[in-house]
């Protein structure tokens, strides 16, 4: 019978785990008073990090098996729920404030031309990312534009507020 490969995986990361572990147990051993030292805080140390690795092992396994509800009425067309997405809209989210604060500094010279520049660059960048959903999209577009008329701070802000808003509407789960 042959075993998962989660299981596999895991089974190789312990091994590799306990003989670092017992490697270091005895170095730390030689170093602090000698030989026998060295084999207590080996066989210590590997006996620790595979009781650790056992009892964790329910969990570090559970992470490989398919997630029951994935195939039920899925919309093929929509993007995984992986959480991917969820982290280019808070990249996207970063980027396009700090472009904000660079537009808006709160000191007349607190950022030079060619840093507004770049950060509007990133900005751009991100927000054009194809993983990103397109709500998002569009509402960080709409920030970006506000952002670019530079005239009112507070229809940035607005606009900053709608984008958070809209990451917020488009995480999984709620």
């Amino acid at each position: 019978m042959k075993s998962p490969a989660g299981a596999r995986i895991h089974l190789m990361i312990t091994f590799v785990l306990v003989t670092c572990g017992a490697v270091a147990g005895g170095c730390l051993g030689l170093l602090v008073s000698g030989r026998l030292m060295a084999v207590v805080f080996a066989a210590v140390a590997g006996v620790g990090a595979g009781l650790g690795s056992f009892f964790s092992r329910r969990q570090v396994l559970a992470l490989f098996e398919p997630d029951p509800g994935a195939d039920s009425g899925a919309d093929p067309g929509a993007l995984p729920a992986d959480g991917y997405a969820e982290g280019l809209a808070d990249a996207a989210l970063v980027c396009i404030a700090t472009y904000q604060a660079a537009v808006f500094p709160l000191t007349p010279d607190g950022v030079s031309e060619a840093e507004r520049k770049a950060r509007r660059t990133m900005a751009y960048r991100i927000s054009a990312y194809e993983g990103l959903p397109y709500p998002v999209q569009t509402s960080a577009a709409a920030a970006l534009e506000a952002i670019d008329l530079g005239a009112d701070p507070k229809l940035a802000e607005t606009a900053m507020k709608a984008l958070c808003l809209s990451i917020y509407d488009h995480r999984r789960g709620r």
